[in-house]
């Protein structure tokens, strides 16, 4: 019976550059029965995007190594990874979705959060995803 509880849960994938902003949205999403994953960087979370086919991503917009941005273009060229829904994460106050559509070869990302974030504004935005995409 545990496993299916498993099984049944939908896989989230953080990444996020900051360890305490994982480990606090690892906190609200576990905690409302999702199976989460974290990666640190761009070129880790494209890692653990092939090898775990998350159900959903939350994406920090401003990274080193693999930017936000980089990784969100590589993950819509995909064919199967394009399809994941990816909420868009900022701590820069601006309006993201502005500054995504201004760039007009990447498809805008499926919603958008700026840091600090509500953690009930997250978990709406997250069922309502899943729900979209199931």
């Amino acid at each position: 019976m545990g496993d299916k509880n498993m099984e049944d849960k939908r896989r989230i994938l953080i990444v996020d550059d900051e360890a305490d902003t994982r480990t606090y949205f690892r906190a609200i999403l576990s905690d409302n029965g999702y199976d989460v994953t974290t990666a640190c960087d761009g070129v880790e979370g494209m890692t653990k995007v092939q090898e775990q086919m998350p159900d959903l991503i939350t994406l920090d917009l401003s990274m080193p190594e693999k930017s936000g941005l980089k990784f969100y273009r590589e993950l819509r060229e995909s064919a199967i990874m394009g399809k994941i829904p990816v909420v868009m994460i900022s701590g820069v106050s601006a309006d993201m979705k502005e500054f995504i559509s201004s760039r007009k070869q990447v498809q805008a990302p499926d919603g958008y959060l700026t840091k600090p974030i509500d953690p009930d504004e997250m978990l709406k935005l997250v069922a309502k995803l899943l729900s979209a995409s199931a």
